[in-house]
C-alpha cells in the first residue's frame, strides 16, 4: 500500500510537506503543490482516513442501517439522511438488515468496531437488549422510522396507530363491511401499531376485520396473502396492507385472477412510495414523509454529534396522510 513516505521520496520533499498539501493546501506554494500532486496521482496514493480519525477523535461517516433495502421507502430514507450527511461534510454507510434480528446484531457489532461517528437505525429487535449493549460502546444512535421507548435515545417516527385508522375508516366509510388486513411480521412495531390503528378504528362501525400474516413485508408475501384471499368464503370486498409492496402483491394476484379493482375488491395501501401512484390500478395508501424522516434523523446525529452544546434527545413524530387512488371508492351495498 502506498503511504505518505512514498509520496514524499517521489515528490523529493518532507512528509510534512505531503500532509499540508492533501490537507491544508494553501500553506504550501503552487509549485510545491503541483509537484506532490504529480506524485499522489502517479503512485495512486489514498490517505488513511482512519488514521485521521483516531488522531481528530471523530468520524467523518455515519452509518444507516435500514429493515429492508428492496423497499423504496427506506430508499427515499436513505436519500434524505445522505442530503442532510453530505451538507454537513459527512457521508452515509448504509447496511440492510434484511428484517433479520441476526444480521442486525452483526451490523451493530460491526459499526461499533468501526467507531463511526453515530447510527440511524430502523431496529428489528424491540427488545432493547442488543441496542442497551451497542449504547455501552459511546457512539450515537437515533431511531429512524419508529420509537424504542425502553431505550434512551432520540426518535423520528410517523404515527403508525392513526395511519392504520385512516386506512381502516376509509374503508369502512366507503361501504366495506368485509374487510381484511394483511400485517407483516409481528415482531415489527410498525405492524403491531398500523394493525392496533385499523381495530381501533372499526370499533364503531359495524365492520368484520380478519388478519392475514405475511412473513415479510414484500410483493411475493403480498401474492401469497391475495391467493388465500380469493380462497375465503365469504370473500373480503377490501384490504388494508402494512405496506405498497404488500398492497402490490395482492393487487396483482387479484389482476391474475380476474378480480376487479376496485368492483370486486378494494385496496389499500402504506407508505406512499412512487410505485403506488404507478400501478395498473393507482393505489390508495397511507402516505409517510420518507425523505423528511430520514433528513430529520440526521440533523439530530449531527445535532448530537457536534460537541457544541449537551445532548439533548428528542422524539418527533410525524402525522401520516390518505392519498386516495382509483384503487378505492364507494362500495355499494347489495
Amino acid at each position: 500500500m502506498v503511504g505518505i513516505k512514498d509520496v514524499a521520496r517521489a515528490a523529493g520533499v518532507s512528509i510534512g510537506t505531503v500532509s499540508n498539501v492533501v490537507n491544508r493546501p494553501q500553506l504550501v506554494s503552487e509549485e510545491t503543490r503541483r509537484r506532490v500532486q504529480a506524485a499522489i496521482d502517479e503512485l495512486g496514493y489514498v490517505r488513511d482516513e482512519s488514521a485521521r480519525q483516531l488522531r481528530a477523535g471523530s468520524s467523518r461517516i455515519m452509518a444507516l442501517l435500514v429493515l429492508d433495502l428492496a423497499n423504496p421507502f427506506f430508499v427515499d430514507i436513505a436519500r434524505g439522511a445522505e442530503q442532510a450527511a453530505h451538507e454537513a461534510g459527512l457521508n452515509v454507510i448504509t447496511c440492510n438488515s434484511g428484517q433479520r434480528v441476526d444480521l442486525e446484531s452483526s451490523y451493530l457489532s460491526m459499526l461499533a468496531e468501526q467507531r463511526v461517528r453515530g447510527v440511524l437505525l430502523s431496529p428489528v429487535d424491540t427488545t432493547g437488549e442488543r441496542l442497551r449493549a451497542f449504547a455501552r460502546n459511546g457512539i450515537p444512535y437515533v431511531f429512524v422510522d419508529r420509537t424504542v421507548p425502553e431505550v434512551q435515545g432520540s426518535s423520528v417516527a410517523v404515527d403508525d396507530v392513526t395511519g392504520g385508522a385512516l386506512a381502516a375508516h376509509h374503508l369502512a366509510e366507503t361501504g366495506h363491511r368485509e374487510i381484511a388486513m394483511v400485517n407483516g411480521p409481528s415482531l415489527l412495531a410498525q405492524c403491531r401499531d398500523r394493525e392496533a390503528g385499523a381495530r381501533s378504528a372499526l370499533q364503531d362501525h359495524d365492520v368484520h376485520l380478519s388478519v392475514l400474516d405475511a412473513p415479510a413485508l414484500d410483493v411475493a408475501s403480498g401474492r401469497d396473502a391475495g391467493a388465500r384471499l380469493l380462497g375465503r368464503s365469504p370473500r373480503p370486498t377490501a384490504v388494508f396492507c402494512a405496506n405498497d409492496l404488500l398492497a402490490l402483491g395482492v393487487l396483482q394476484a387479484m389482476v391474475a385472477a380476474g378480480v376487479r379493482v376496485p368492483e370486486e375488491m378494494a385496496i389499500v395501501g402504506y407508505d406512499d412510495i412512487e410505485f403506488a401512484g404507478a400501478a395498473a390500478v393507482p393505489l390508495t395508501s397511507v402516505r409517510q414523509p420518507a425523505r423528511q424522516i430520514g433528513r430529520t434523523a440526521a440533523e439530530l446525529l449531527i445535532d448530537e454529534t457536534s460537541g457544541e452544546a449537551p445532548v439533548k434527545h428528542r422524539r418527533l413524530v410525524f402525522q401520516p396522510e390518505l392519498v386516495v387512488r382509483d384503487s378505492t371508492r364507494a362500495h355499494r351495498q347489495k
